[in-house]
């Protein structure tokens, strides 16, 4: 599994209740991608921080986020959500552990 992180810094006119809409879009867009396995997605907490907003997906490899960076839904999602409201942006890939049935997580 791969978990793939976006950071985003928001223009300086987009509200708080954009950052609302823009969390909505992202679930509602993404989710509809076979290959995504999971969307998280939120809103910076501390003023400091110069990312205001990060979008978060899993999916099952390298070549499965190929495809989803290459699909009309995400690629109009870009278009329509993240570019009028960003001025940059930073990509992230881990490389998560596979779940082992012996193994619990607390």
């Amino acid at each position: 599994m791969v978990h793939h992180v976006a950071l985003f810094s928001l223009k300086p006119e987009v509200t708080p209740a954009k950052v609302e809409e823009m969390m909505r879009q992202t679930r509602i867009s993404l989710l509809k991608i076979d290959e995504v396995c999971a969307v998280k997605c939120g809103r910076n907490v501390e003023a400091q921080n110069q990312w205001g907003f990060f979008m978060a997906i899993d999916v099952e490899s390298m070549d499965k986020l190929a495809v989803v960076e290459q699909s009309a839904i995400f690629l109009k999602y870009t278009e329509e959500v993240i570019k009028p409201n960003t001025l940059s942006q930073v990509n992230l890939n881990y490389e998560m552990d596979p779940v082992r049935p012996e193994i619990r997580y607390i």
